[in-house]
């Protein structure tokens, strides 16, 4: 049986991930090479991501194994609900289940902090 992986980018990690963080870049390498890993860039979180260093946007959507999420209707109603921000709202709906990820998805961030109170599983990839 194969493991099954699912990873949600934050904005912070995906700005981490364009300054040459470490573990961010072993897992877009797992994601690459390993069958069940898979991670995901919730659109809200790298528009933000994007304006913090400008590039990112354009870097993250190269890489072949990297799942951009679109806002759609679901999502949208969900991000108009949470006063935290388009980026950690849009991010955290992403992280639920859903048929594809019946047990979720793990957030991968560099600010773990900004997390705490939230019903999501934390991947901390900060210093």
């Amino acid at each position: 049986m194969t493991d099954v992986l699912h990873i949600v980018l934050d904005d912070t990690a995906m700005v981490a991930a364009g300054r040459g963080n470490v573990l961010l870049s072993r897992l877009v390498h797992r994601a690459h090479a390993e069958p069940g890993w898979f991670l995901y860039a919730p659109a809200c979180a790298l528009v933000e991501a994007d304006r913090a260093r400008p590039g990112t946007a354009e870097h993250l959507a190269a890489l072949p194994s990297l799942r951009i999420l679109d806002l759609d209707l679901p999502a949208a109603l969900a991000v108009a609900r949470d006063p935290a921000g388009w980026a950690i709202a849009h991010t955290s709906y992403v992280a639920q289940p859903t048929p594809e990820r019946p047990d979720g998805a793990r957030v991968a961030t560099a600010a773990a902090d900004e997390w705490k109170g939230r019903t999501v599983r934390i991947l901390d990839v900060g210093p």
